[in-house]
């Protein structure tokens, strides 16, 4: 009996680790396997600063997402808004002679009004998230096309200026800056979910939205909320996209849509089996970036990159549900006492309080 426990506990205990640090441990390995394959290129400072200057803006567009999937909804328009704020950025500053802090505390501001707009359609016009924002995306890149007539924003002779293209393309100790970017981001969000009572609110309300009405969480204030910050971080990661292709491109939004929900479903199977983290959403978009810098290195056709995202997107999805039904499971386990015998009605008692009281702890 009680070696049975012992073994049961064990393989709790294995899978528990397997589900916590299991992304990040096949992180190292696919480093180690691509290094050992390409030993010339792939693991070099150079290899690695191209790595977190590529995949940056895909990473804070995937911790963007992640905030209302903590809720339960989705935000579609992402990439939509995207390539409308960085066109916009690109506008203000090239078109209209707006000074570039100016344009970029604009673009962002104007982000953060379109999660509002989109949690109020998903909160009070009880629109699903996946309609509500999908629409609303929609009407941005109607909006990014009438704002440039279809066609590209580009500077004139003078280019823009010097510490504009600086928050993208200037290092910090050796690395580029944006990998900073991310790293405080993460940290941020980290602190807010983890550490902080609105953090706790919005895990409450995407684990059951009913039981946080009835003791109290404003629901749909929170949900305002969590699409209001998706559509701050989005503005800002087209900020940084401005920055970084210093030309306004009005198609180019929807390519990051696939790798940021990639990211963000797939992380939350990491760190925090079972809910979405920023610590798993950031190991989650390591793994892409290392994955799509080995393939790209041994020269995969152009194609492997859309097939890649749609595959792992796939596992994501089917990793995120395993998680689930195995919490799921788990809970059932630990809430079923088996009945005390008769006799022992009297000693029993106790012990059943306290697993009961341990359960709903």
């Amino acid at each position: 009996m009680a070696t049975g426990t012992a073994r049961s506990a064990a393989g709790r205990l294995r899978g528990h680790l397997i589900g916590t640090y299991g992304l990040l441990v096949l992180a190292v390995l696919l480093f180690i396997g691509f290094s050992l394959a390409l030993p010339g290129t792939f693991p070099t400072l150079a290899n690695a600063s191209s790595i977190l200057s590529n995949q940056s803006i895909p990473a804070i567009l995937a911790l963007g997402a992640m905030i209302p999937i903590v809720i339960g909804k989705f935000d579609l328009s992402i990439g939509y808004g995207l390539g409308l704020a960085h066109v916009m950025t690109m506008q203000l500053i090239v078109g209209n002679g707006w000074s570039w802090p100016l344009a970029c505390a604009a673009v962002i501001l104007g982000g953060g009004i379109v999660g509002v707009l989109n949690g109020l359609l998903v909160e009070f016009a009880q629109i699903d998230s996946f309609i509500a924002t999908l629409g609303t995306g929609s009407v941005l890149y109607a909006l990014t096309l009438w704002s440039t007539d279809g066609a590209r924003i580009v500077p004139g002779p003078q280019g823009l200026p010097p510490a504009f293209t600086d928050l993208y393309d200037s290092k910090l100790l050796g690395l580029p800056v944006p990998a900073f970017y991310v790293l405080a981001l993460a940290a941020a969000l980290w602190l807010l979910l983890e550490r902080l009572p609105l953090g706790r609110y919005l895990y409450v309300i995407g684990s059951n939205a009913r039981a946080a009405e009835l003791v109290g969480i404003p629901t749909r204030r929170y949900g305002i909320l969590a699409f209001t910050g998706s559509g701050l971080v989005v503005g800002f990661a087209g900020v940084l996209l401005a920055s970084q292709q210093q030309i306004g491109n009005p198609s180019v939004g929807m390519d990051y849509l696939l790798p940021a929900f990639v990211g963000a479903l797939l992380g939350s199977t990491a760190i925090k089996p079972g809910r979405a983290n920023a610590a798993g959403t950031v190991v989650a978009v390591a793994i892409l970036a290392i994955g799509l810098a080995g393939i790209g290195q041994f020269g995969a056709a152009f194609w492997a990159t859309p097939l890649f995202n749609g595959s792992t997107l796939l596992l994501a999805v089917g990793l995120a549900g395993l998680s689930a039904r195995r919490r799921l499971r788990a809970g059932a386990t630990a809430t079923r006492r088996p009945a005390p015998d008769r006799a022992d009605d009297t000693a029993g008692a106790p012990s059943s309080a306290a697993g009961s009281t341990q359960s709903l702890t």
